[in-house]
């Protein structure tokens, strides 16, 4: 069966896709490849949905094969984390605004599990002939993945710790600082914790940067409907009032010009 045969389409109702295969990443992270691939953007994100355990948002971590990078963090993932091949997980997307691709040179910053959106962006510019640096950061070196496949596309990569169990030791906030006071680039993009976000976004609004930023929100309908996903106006004074990361994100877009 060749890759358009197995594409998965989206669908208003959750539907069933089976695991095609699971590897560890860490202690508490997996990679979960799915029988199928996904048209979707970079950036764009599924609910998932096990019977009798509920559901949860996961950003696309690669659209062929379909994959997701699943952190065990409650019931739901951990549940996700116990299923093995053949097993079958529902799928509802893809849902959301991805990210945009503008410029030839073009900075990412993830922290700790938020590089799952970045990987497929990462892969599609570079195959547009994008130059790309990646700032990886996290508490400490078990936290930091995706090096190699980065490094695999072509990508240059940093990295921040932390407690400096590996790369530069620091927030990947201050190695962003450092990189763009080096050298000049045409976007950012990012995707991490809130505060993480917050801080970039200050970063960009002092050196006039443009940036996109993939938004982390607890999500239950995924659609727009409940509004449990609006993100406080405090963090970043450009998003405008009522902005859903489920409806109007997960990506929101800055331009300064």
């Amino acid at each position: 069966m060749n890759s358009s045969e197995r594409r998965f389409e989206l669908k208003a109702s959750f539907t069933p896709v089976k695991i095609a295969s699971t590897t560890e990443i860490n202690h508490c992270a997996r990679w979960i490849e799915l029988e199928n691939s996904i048209e979707a953007s970079p950036g764009q994100f599924v609910m998932a949905w096990l019977p009798g355990i509920g559901e949860k948002p996961y950003s696309i971590a690669s659209m062929d094969p379909f994959s997701l990078l699943a952190v065990d963090v409650g019931p739901f993932s951990h549940a996700l984390h116990r299923l093995k091949k053949d097993d079958r997980l529902w799928i509802k997307g893809p849902l959301g605004h991805g990210f945009t691709v503008e410029g030839k040179k073009l900075l990412l910053a993830a922290g700790g599990y938020g590089v799952a959106p970045l990987y497929p962006l990462a892969l599609l510019v570079r195959n547009q002939g994008c130059e790309v640096h990646i700032c990886l950061g996290a508490r400490s070196v078990d936290g930091i993945m995706l090096v190699e496949s980065f490094a695999r596309i072509g990508c240059v990569t940093s990295i921040a710790t932390e407690d400096n169990s590996k790369g530069r030791q620091g927030l990947v906030t201050d190695l962003i600082n450092t990189t763009i006071a080096e050298e000049t680039y045409d976007t950012l993009y990012a995707c991490g914790p809130v505060g993480m976000l917050s801080a970039l976004a200050g970063v960009c609004r002092t050196r006039q940067l443009n940036y996109q930023v993939s938004w982390e929100a607890n999500m239950r309908c995924g659609m727009g409907l409940c509004g449990s996903c609006e993100v406080p106006l405090t963090l970043d004074p450009s998003l405008p009032r009522g902005w859903l990361a489920c409806y109007d994100g997960p990506v929101f877009i800055k331009h300064w010009d």
